[in-house]
């Protein structure tokens, strides 16, 4: 049962990087009416916000547009820096949303921020654990094999505490971008079919996390008796 849930996490993984793909190539070639480019959008949302200590900068490479609390940089690809497509609207104003849920404190991306040096060192210790108490026969050592398990489980809720800050950064965006007429509402249409695919990676990237932490706790379970 384990394995089956697992494979079926990977399935929809593969089809949620195929949707991402195909919706974000789709609406990078219609532009929006107003001519607003993505640095452009995100920094008057970030000015009507009252936020002027953000800078907005370009990033290398495709889809690597994210937000940084710690040094308060919302950075944005070269796709959708300069872009004036609905999906370059829609992804700089998802990256506002998190830039805007740091400024007023919005608790799960708190409790993200908090958790992220601990899942970076849990995530590089679980499997390493798990291999050298498979190591040794001896059940002496099997407290590193549960020791490793747990450090995953961290990992897994991680990702679990990811949904509601990407879910409430789209919501955010698609907000700002109808109310403060950015995007019309036929347009909308197309910059929410984008984020939603891009919400169903982290729901993936969930699952997959959760289906393998369950089969682990399934094998050395079974290991146990």
């Amino acid at each position: 049962m384990e394995m089956i849930l697992l494979l079926l996490a990977i399935a929809l993984t593969i089809y949620a990087q195929t949707k991402i793909q195909s919706t974000y190539n789709r609406y990078s070639k219609v532009h929006n009416r107003r001519g607003y480019t993505g640095a452009q959008t995100a920094t008057q949302l970030l000015m009507d916000a009252g936020i002027y200590d953000v800078r907005v900068e370009r990033v290398a490479g495709n889809l690597t547009d994210h937000y940084d609390p710690t040094h308060k940089v919302l950075r944005l690809s070269e796709g959708v820096y300069d872009s004036d497509s609905i999906a370059a609207l829609g992804v700089a104003a998802h990256e506002t949303g998190h830039a805007i849920q740091h400024d007023v404190g919005y608790v799960p991306l708190t409790l993200r921020s908090i958790m992220v040096p601990v899942t970076n060192i849990s995530s590089r210790l679980a499997m390493p654990l798990i291999l050298i108490g498979l190591l040794f026969s001896s059940r002496s050592y099997s407290p590193l094999i549960t020791l490793g398990i747990l450090l995953f489980a961290v990992a897994v809720l991680f990702s679990f505490v990811t949904l509601p800050v990407e879910f409430n950064a789209s919501k955010r965006a698609l907000d700002l971008l109808e109310s403060k007429s950015f995007l019309d509402s036929d347009e909308i249409v197309g910059a929410r079919s984008v984020l939603s695919a891009a919400a169903l990676t982290y729901v993936a990237s969930a699952a997959v996390a959760l289906a393998q932490l369950l089969r682990l706790m399934a094998i050395f379970g079974r290991r146990d008796d």
